[in-house]
């Protein structure tokens, strides 16, 4: 009897339904748009004449800072791209890794470790008094305590005083909410708001949306820096307004919820993931919808080998990616044609944009981390068939694989609009700590809200299972901080990597980061990537539908 005939006993899982309906599938191009982006140009060159003022005078360096912070937060800093660098190069060059005088302290050294300058975390040391505790006065300083608290999260291994200072001024500040002794009800807001999530984790298109009407209470903001906030915000909305459409379309010619019913039909949830997670910038339109896609299938890769299929037809699947080739879709069970096809028509697609640009020979770097993607989720088909609980060690080697991000960056690296060298690829491949750090962010936190679900359907052992066995815990409530500590050793690790590593440039490794801050949004608190709720959905209407009012 053939794979095909058998009657196989499958898991059900009964994913929620896609909560968009055809809500993506209508679109009007805005008329208005090109005074707009007139208007726009005008404004940019306010701000970036007032960016230079300030490069050449000390007494202006907190301001300009000030500045920044502010262009950053706002959502707008592609605009001034080789603004900031100049200006943050500038104060560097003026004040070392350790001399910066007087306020502003915490704020300095945030954005230069941001911006990839080391600067020495002993700057806090005059912080202490004499008996190494922090002062008392800080306590009374509510901006300079909400600007250390960020400062912090720039840690990295082994810097003790920031860990200090964490804990700290984060003691100082729940304190205050928890007292409510405050009267000022923006600083009150923005103190909650850094409690919940810290800058660090925050990310920029998400940050824009709180801080805009944040800002604009403030008493002395800068008119022209918050119109211009305004106004880019909506533009890029509706070119995402316009990406989202296309790839509905797109999504809708293969009615995945009618041919692939079992699995999650996630495609607008995949587009945030891309659009927060990867392409940031205006200019990469071609690869966020690619990417966006990618994503939508891994979705559908996921569900066939966590859930749906067999390990005899997952075998037969497997084999397919190996030979990849569209003549394989004959030997495949039904279920597994569209799945396929799906993959290797978008293969064909960045091939085709890949011979446009002049660099088909990297299409063998996407194909090469698909198949080690399917190769891990075989090997995890295999441990659920033996019923086999892998050690940590082997866990990780293989799951931290099978969170698709090597193929989703060496994807993003492909489909740019400008060259991505060599190099980059060859740097990815070899698995480097950055990267390293990002999948076990994404892996830690999935595993921690999701294992309970996945082993009622005996999913494959998670880490909590894994940690268990191997060393004899019994508390899963032990296992959840003890994994969240490793998340936070995580994000040290980033840290430290975005700067030493100089085998890529900055924009990469921020990419990288972002994949980590993605899962700080859907997998914090529980899985919100599939199981879809208010919270989310009011987050994608205020990104991708509802324009800010100017």
């Amino acid at each position: 009897m053939s794979l095909q005939q058998e009657d196989v006993i499958r898991s059900t899982i009964n994913f929620p339904p896609n909560v968009w309906g055809d809500e993506f599938l209508a679109y009007e191009q805005q008329e208005y748009e090109e005074g707009i982006e007139k208007e726009v140009g005008v404004l940019k060159e306010e701000v970036k004449k007032e960016i230079l003022a300030s490069l050449n005078d000390q007494i202006e360096h907190l301001n300009l800072l000030k500045l920044v912070d502010a262009i950053q937060r706002l959502g707008i800093a592609y605009y001034f791209e080789k603004e900031i660098n100049q200006a943050l190069q500038q104060v560097f060059d003026a004040y070392g890794d350790h001399n910066w005088n007087g306020v502003g302290t915490s704020l300095w050294f945030r954005l230069m470790r941001q911006q990839g300058f080391f600067v020495s975390s002993d700057t806090f040391k005059t912080y202490k008094d004499k008996d190494g505790c922090f002062n008392e006065s800080l306590k009374n300083d509510l901006q300079g305590l909400l600007h250390l608290y960020e400062a912090t999260y720039l840690r990295m291994p082994g810097e003790v005083i920031l860990d200090d200072a964490l804990d700290f001024s984060r003691k100082c500040l729940v304190d205050i909410a928890r007292n409510h002794l405050l009267s000022d009800p923006v600083v009150s807001a923005e103190i909650h708001e850094a409690l919940k999530q810290p800058l660090l984790k925050r990310l920029p298109r998400i940050e824009a949306l709180r801080y805009i009407p944040f800002y604009e209470r403030e008493t002395f903001h800068n008119h022209s820096l918050l119109k211009l906030a305004k106004l880019g915000f909506n533009l890029l909305q509706s070119l995402h307004k316009k990406e989202i459409f296309q790839i509905s379309k797109w999504w809708k010619r293969y009615d995945v919820p009618t041919n692939i019913p079992y699995a999650r039909d996630r495609l607008v949830e995949c587009y945030l993931w891309s659009t927060l997670g990867v392409y940031t910038d205006p200019q990469y339109s071609v690869g966020r919808m690619w990417v966006a896609r990618a994503f939508a299938l891994l979705t559908l890769i996921d569900d066939t080998y966590d859930a749906y299929g067999t390990y005899d037809e997952l075998v037969i699947f497997t084999e397919a990616i190996e030979r990849w080739s569209i003549t394989c879709v004959d030997g495949l069970p039904e279920y597994m044609k569209l799945i396929y096809q799906m993959l290797m028509h978008l293969d064909e697609e960045m091939k085709e944009f890949l011979v446009g640009m002049g660099k088909v020979h990297q299409h063998k770097y996407v194909k090469e981390t698909m198949k080690e993607y399917i190769r891990s989720y075989m090997m995890e088909a295999k441990w659920k068939h033996e019923s086999y609980i892998p050690t940590m060690e082997e866990h990780a080697e293989v799951t931290y694989i099978s969170t698709g991000y090597k193929f989703v960056l060496a994807a993003s690296f492909a489909a740019q609009d400008d060259v991505i060298a060599d190099e980059t690829f060859q740097w990815l491949f070899s698995y480097p700590p950055i990267v390293k750090a990002s999948c076990g962010i994404c892996r830690l936190m999935d595993d921690i809200v999701t294992h309970k679900k996945e082993q009622e359907r005996k999913h494959v052992a998670s880490v909590i299972e894994c940690y268990m066995k191997q060393f004899d815990a019994t508390t899963e409530q032990y296992l959840y901080g003890l994994f969240s500590e490793k998340v936070e050793d995580a994000w040290k690790e980033i840290n430290k990597e975005s700067i030493m590593c100089k085998d890529v440039k900055m924009p990469i490794n921020r990419r990288v980061a972002n994949l980590g801050r993605v899962m700080d949004l859907l997998y914090k608190d529980k899985d919100h990537f599939t199981y879809v709720g208010d919270e989310l959905i009011n987050l994608v209407k205020s990104l991708f539908v509802n324009a800010i009012i100017i």
